[in-house]
């Protein structure tokens, strides 16, 4: 997955974990739910990236997310990661 900036100007490549939609969300053949996507903090402090935020851009693959959230995790004290709610999935 590659997480971009909205004005394109800086990007990181991510590995996130993405739960498959549940059966719920899924009507028509298609996915009705927001994109969650679960990634480490290592690849964005390492690479200088910042927080995310919103209007940020995710891509997966062919599909194009626009992020509407990003709540930090935690291990105790220690930011270890980022839980991504983006909206969209365009093919692009």
């Amino acid at each position: 997955m590659v997480l971009r900036r909205v004005d394109g100007n800086t990007s990181v490549t991510v590995q996130g974990y993405a739960p498959p939609a549940q059966s719920a969300d899924i009507m028509d053949a298609t996915v009705k739910a927001s994109f969650i996507c679960q990634i480490t903090n290592d690849e964005l402090a390492s690479s200088g990236y910042g927080s995310p935020a919103a209007m940020d851009r995710l891509r997966d693959g062919p599909k194009l997310y626009t992020l509407t959230d990003a709540t930090p995790v935690y291990d105790g004290p220690t930011l270890c990661g980022w839980t991504l709610i983006a909206a969209g999935g365009e093919i692009s």
